[in-house]
């Protein structure tokens, strides 16, 4: 694998003497977002869950993240990918596995990967306990950084989720969130794309996107001292 910490150009980089997530060697993952299995999800919001998705894709398009999505058997009952991965984040890779479960068990989602030239996968997906968890951990065994973003995902049920939670962190597969990754890859409002991450909290927290409106409202009164 290529160590991007060590050649990345990025201001934002951490550089190995960092635990944060490292934009500049982060590719994203979507796992098996099928609409046929939506109606299966019992331990998140379904469109909290969807809001999360598109907020990651098109953070991978803000900041040139590279992202793949992949599902097995799309024209089965498990139904399309959700079309607000590709609209959000165009340059997504789309990985057609041959069946596989277990997506890691897949040589064209292996090469997938190994060709962004990234160690840190931030992965997402529908289920947790299986689209998620089988190629985290496969991956991590293969040497990668992974993360598992648990609010981008869906399960059954919540055991589900606790129990998957449980094997990741037994594992060394790092549970997250949207609004973490988020914030570790802004890392600073000092840059020009501050405005467009702005939103993508106001997509992941609606009560924040009120917030905002609220303040800036505020500082469009006249007399508004601030």
């Amino acid at each position: 694998m290529q160590d991007a910490a060590a050649t990345s150009s990025d201001p934002l980089s951490t550089g190995e003497d960092r635990v944060l997530i490292d934009p500049a060697d982060a590719v994203l993952i979507f796992l098996d977002h099928q609409s046929g299995l939506l109606p299966t999800v019992r331990d998140v919001e379904v469109n909290r869950l969807r809001r999360n998705v598109s907020a990651l894709a098109k953070l991978t398009t803000l900041l040139g993240i590279p992202a793949i999505t992949t599902a097995s058997e799309p024209e089965g009952p498990n139904g399309p990918p959700l079309p607000e991965i590709v609209d959000a984040a165009p340059h997504t890779v789309a990985v057609q596995r041959k069946g596989e479960v277990n997506a890691w068990d897949s040589e064209a989602f292996r090469a997938a990967v190994k060709a962004t030239g990234r160690s840190t996968l931030i992965m997402c997906g529908v289920w947790t306990s299986v689209c998620v968890m089988l190629p985290a951990l496969d991956a991590k065994a293969a040497g990668f950084k992974v993360y598992a973003v648990t609010d981008a995902s869906g399960d059954v049920s919540e055991m589900s989720s606790r129990t998957t939670l449980a094997r990741f962190t037994q594992a060394g597969v790092i549970p997250t969130s949207t609004n973490a990754v988020i914030s570790e890859v802004h890392r600073t409002w000092n840059r020009p794309e501050a405005a467009e991450l702005a939103e993508l909290y106001g997509i992941v927290s609606p009560n924040f996107a009120a917030a905002m409106a609220c303040f800036q409202n505020a500082r469009a009164v006249k007399g508004f001292v601030g």
